[in-house]
């Protein structure tokens, strides 16, 4: 029960802070960050009580599982199940979670009860994503993400809102419904070949299907990921909903949704249809390396601080779509890695430019400049935060992007080599920001208050889990080890068709 529990909490904290909302705003708060407490501690409890093995040929023997009839006659079941990859998972979000309701202490002051249901309902929806072992229910997971998102960016969003809102909205609803379509095409096919018509992940993992199909069918799956990753040229909505969100919605827009597509592509695409993914692969890789490119290019371009960290994370989860389909043991490793540090990093990110712009009323870098001696602590976490996002060693985004480069170097070394050059481009954008804000000369005098003592220890939080997954990363490879090598052995053609091109 307790894989249940980890989806009913935060939704039980969302619902009771909304009620308690009407009376006391400080109270829904409370609740809400309670009840992400208690979401912490149910994660951690799985961690080393439970040996875990997964065996994708005998049907998956996992940490944890919960299974159920739903809709048997339609051949659904609310099967959960946790591995130590979607483990890893769990516990981001939870702490993100966190993270976000801290951050919009201040920040959001009118329907207070309602917007920590909507933060509440995001996080369960999350969770089931992670936990989904029934193609139906995660559907139903996938799509439960949406509206409370939509809501956060339309309510309590800045002044582009709605236009940013209806944006993310028909990109996700749109890709989705292509996602849908190919399950619902996969379960009739399934169907017709064994007499079982079944939404069972692992019974799925094994359906004969002609290579043509496949491909169509990967291609449902992955038009929906790559929105949610977010790809180039999927990627317009992301610059606008990252930046008409409020900061707690741009850090679990960009902290956790975009990992969600990056788990399913992990998940669901390669063990699914591992001939069709060897088909793609290079595609897929390229499309990386144009993401990693591209996003630190634009990036450079911006003036809007939030605007240059949303281009950021769309050059860092290109490394994250190129380790994926180069498709080793030391690129999943590394996607491992570089999804929970980039959550970390991103997030801190995002929490400073609010902070920022909450005492500036402004996110122009334009109109900043000189700040290191009016905010010296804000300015040494920045930079710590900036470090962390061109891969300094020592921190656990420098792990996870060379590993990611050193097994892609195995798959495709003209691939590998383009994506180096976006390390190049990340130092660029990255000290160009911290110039901009904290150096250099300023044309008005400026007083504000440096980090608070709540601010300063979420921002140490964040630190130190960099810090612990730069030089100590053996205990997450280690726990997500087994289910990576579980994915790997489901799409052993993809090992068994791509040669390496060196």
């Amino acid at each position: 029960m307790i894989l249940l529990w980890l989806i009913i909490v935060p939704a039980l904290g969302g619902l009771a802070g909304w009620g308690l909302g009407r009376w006391n705003r400080v109270g829904s708060r409370w609740l809400a960050l309670a009840a992400l407490f208690a979401e912490l501690a149910l994660a951690l409890v799985t961690w080393g009580t439970h040996p875990g093995h997964l065996d994708f040929t005998g049907g998956g023997n996992w940490f944890l599982q919960f299974e159920v009839p739903w809709i048997p006659q339609l051949g659904i079941r609310f099967h959960l199940a946790m591995d130590g990859l979607s483990f890893w998972m769990v516990l981001l979000t939870a702490f993100l979670g966190i993270i976000a309701v801290v951050a919009s202490w201040n920040e959001v002051t009118e329907r207070t009860g309602f917007f920590h249901l909507n933060l509440s309902l995001l996080l369960s929806g999350v969770v089931g994503v992670f936990l989904a072992m029934d193609l139906f229910l995660f559907y139903f997971f996938w799509e439960l993400m949406l509206v409370p998102m939509y809501f956060l960016i339309v309510i309590w969003g800045d002044e582009d809102r709605r236009y940013a809102g209806t944006k993310f909205f028909l990109f996700t609803q749109l890709s989705g419904l292509l996602m849908l379509v190919a399950i619902l095409a996969l379960f009739f096919i399934h169907g017709r070949n064994t007499g079982e018509y079944t939404f069972d992940y692992a019974k799925l993992l094994n359906t004969s299907l002609a290579p043509t199909t496949a491909l169509w069918l990967l291609l449902g799956f992955v038009a929906a990921f790559l929105v949610k990753l977010p790809a180039v040229p999927l990627h317009s909505w992301l610059p606008d909903a990252y930046t008409s969100s409020p900061t707690a919605g741009s850090v679990l827009l960009a902290g956790l949704l975009s990992k969600t597509g990056a788990y399913g592509l992990l998940r669901f695409v390669v063990p699914l249809f591992p001939q069709a993914a060897s088909q793609f692969a290079h595609s897929a890789m390229v499309l990386g390396v144009i993401g990693i490119l591209y996003g630190a290019l634009l990036a450079f371009a911006q003036t809007d601080l939030k605007r240059l960290v949303a281009y950021s994370s769309i050059s860092h989860m290109g490394f994250v779509l190129l380790g994926i389909f180069a498709w080793n043991q030391l690129t999943l490793q590394g996607v491992v890695l570089e999804m929970l540090c980039h959550g970390l990093s991103i997030a801190g990110l995002f929490l400073l430019a609010g902070t920022l712009e909450d005492r500036l009323h402004t996110r122009d870098l334009r109109r900043m400049g000189g700040l290191w001696a009016v905010v010296p602590r804000m300015g040494a976490v920045m930079m710590i935060f900036a470090l962390a996002s061109i891969g300094l060693p020592g921190l656990g985004n420098f792990v996870g992007e060379f590993l990611i480069l050193l097994g892609s170097f195995q798959a495709n070394v003209a691939i590998t080599a383009a994506a180096t050059a976006g390390l190049v481009g990340a130092v660029i954008y990255a000290l160009w920001m911290i110039q901009f804000i904290f150096h250099g000369p300023t044309d008005r005098a400026v007083s504000l208050p440096d980090l608070k003592l709540r601010e300063l220890g979420v921002m140490a939080l964040l630190v130190l889990a960099l810090l612990w997954m730069g030089l100590y990363p053996r205990p997450v490879l280690s726990t997500a080890g087994t289910a990576l090598d579980g994915l790997q052995r489901a799409a052993q053609p993809v090992q068994e068709i791509r040669k390496p091109n060196l």
